[in-house]
């Protein structure tokens, strides 16, 4: 058996996190050119923000002209011609233009709040393809172990030198490690079909192995200081905040007269012509009730919308670093003692020898195997935290 697997399998621990990478960031620059829920996304808010400026367009122009006959021989005939335009006090026009532009931002939050959500989904997806490759590295290299003893116990037990219960659990173990390589890799292809399903049905080859070093948070007080103001659902909530207070500005101007403006002629037979000015004016004394309550009330809605959702991201926030921290310590613990051992050169060195047998080596070489999985899971879960708490970075 080749002493270099047995140094790598080591060294997998030590450098699984050395390899600085940029392929996350490529993938989800991809992923937002290509999902088809951003490409609607991006034109409902731009529907939206149109529609907001409609009602701040002036009523279209009326023309109007009637005909009238008298019902007497002589009398000859009369007409009305009436062309006019109605208009709501301009300082309606200023407060609808400021509301609309308010509303355009909040469309744009909360478009960017969608973004940040598919893009921290397909982050999600890559982080759990690195624990993906990083584990079929290890199987690869668990089924070349396992194979090369196999080969050299079948050769043993045809000298002599070994027995049917040893072998037996060299083959075992060689037949568990081509199937866990194998539903790892259904694993890794569903994974792979997900990604592309985010990329709007394109393909991505992802087979990065190493994590984007992260570091832990200074300070929870700081953290929340930073993400309170970056947070996507927060700015979406607060620029729905400001376009609800200017609705109650909208509101009070629509109390105010509209008015009319028009030319009025009255043509009639014998060449007589009556030529005027339409003036008209309109108190909204009905129409505009209750409509300040109504948007005093949609602005109270917001702000305790606010608050309810601050007070949600904040305890979300505790959580995660509370978590990460947890995770970080147990991180640092399992590289000290990974690194420091050297376990499994001294056990092919001792099988080799003749020194332990077969079940004792598997019983010290699972327990390492399964420290590197444990270590492996714990840092895509410490990844996948430190993701969710950065996610207004996206």
């Amino acid at each position: 058996m080749k002493h270099r697997v047995f140094i790598y399998i080591i060294a997998l621990a030590a450098t699984l996190r050395a390899e600085a990478q940029t392929s996350i960031e490529e993938v989800l620059r991809s992923v937002e050119a290509n999902n088809k829920e951003l490409q609607a996304t991006r034109q409902q808010v731009e529907a939206q923000t149109l529609e907001a400026k409609l009602d701040n367009n002036l009523p279209d122009p009326t023309v109007t002209y009637s005909h009238l006959y008298g019902n007497q021989e002589g009398m000859g005939f009369t007409g009305e011609f009436i062309a006019s335009q109605s208009f709501d006090f301009p300082s309606l026009y200023a407060q609808r233009r400021k509301w609309s532009k308010l509303q355009g931002e909040n469309f744009n939050k909360q478009g960017e709040e969608v973004r940040q959500q598919i893009l921290l989904q397909a982050k999600e997806v890559c982080l759990d393809l690195i624990l993906l490759n990083q584990q079929q590295r290890l199987l690869d290299l668990r089924r070349e172990n396992a194979e090369q003893l196999s080969k050299l116990y079948a050769e043993r037990l045809e000298n002599g030198d070994a027995n049917i219960l040893e072998t037996n659990k060299i083959n075992l173990e060689l037949l568990n490690v081509r199937n866990e390589a194998r539903m790892n890799e259904a694993t890794r292809t569903a994974k792979l079909q997900e990604l592309a399903a985010l990329n709007g049905g394109i393909a991505i080859s992802f087979t990065d192995t190493a994590y984007v070093p992260v570091d832990q948070p200074a300070s929870l007080a700081d953290l929340q200081q930073e993400v309170l103001t970056a947070d996507r659902r927060l700015q979406s909530l607060r620029s729905a905040q400001q376009a609800a207070l200017r609705q109650i500005s909208v509101s009070k101007a629509k109390g105010l007269p509209s008015f009319e403006l028009g030319y009025r002629m009255n043509p009639s037979s014998g060449g007589q012509r009556y030529n005027g000015f339409l003036v008209g004016i309109s108190i909204p004394l009905f129409s505009n009730r209750n409509n300040v309550k109504q948007a005093k009330a949609q602005s109270l809605y917001t702000d305790l919308q606010l608050e309810s959702a601050t007070t949600v991201v904040e305890n979300e926030l505790m959580q995660l670093y509370n978590r990460s921290v947890a995770l970080k310590a147990s991180i640092d613990e399992y590289r000290t003692e990974l690194d420091r051992q050297n376990s499994l050169a001294l056990l092919n060195k001792a099988i080799q020898a003749g020194q332990i047998s077969m079940i004792e080596y598997f019983v010290d070489v699972t327990t390492l195997y399964q420290s590197l999985q444990n270590y492996m899971q714990l840092q895509n879960e410490y990844q996948k935290v430190m993701a969710q708490i950065y996610k207004y970075q996206l």
